[in-house]
């Protein structure tokens, strides 16, 4: 984990690559409880036997169930010190260029892309591209917006 003493360092990670996350598998039962907490219960995500015949040969999770990773995963790979708070202020753009199948392991590397005194704080544009192990392209790329108060 890369650790970042307070706004200046923060400020001068921009455009640096910060690191990766652990793999976390992305199971059945969290795909069952992603489908039950959203009332998203496409066959797809949730119907083995279905999706076996279907076109990706397996359940896959849902796009937005990769997305609500990112948070988890972008804290396994930085943290700034110093903060009275961090609020989550939302996307700027978000792609899945990849389906996420049953059983995959995924991680994120993060990227900081700016860095911007606001009245309500800092405001922190991060890259963070998910990956699949053994996948060719990314599942999700994601441009997350937090704002730090110190």
């Amino acid at each position: 984990m890369k650790i970042l003493n307070g706004k200046d360092e923060l400020v001068a990670a921009v455009g640096s690559h910060l690191g990766y996350s652990d793999w976390v598998e992305v199971d059945q039962a969290r795909i069952d409880m992603f489908a039950e907490a959203t009332g998203d219960h496409q066959w797809i995500h949730v119907d083995p036997e279905k999706a076996a015949e279907g076109p990706f040969g397996t359940t896959i999770a849902h796009g937005f169930l990769t997305l609500s990773l990112i948070p988890m995963l972008s804290w396994q790979v930085y943290k700034v010190e110093g903060t009275k708070m961090g609020v989550n202020y939302g996307s700027n753009k978000v792609r899945f260029p990849s389906h996420v199948p049953v059983g995959s392991r995924l991680r994120a590397g993060v990227e900081i892309a700016s860095v911007t005194e606001t009245p309500a704080g800092h405001q922190v544009v991060a890259r963070v591209t998910v990956e699949r192990e053994g996948g060719e392209k990314p599942v999700c790329v994601a441009e997350t917006v937090s704002v730090l108060v110190f």
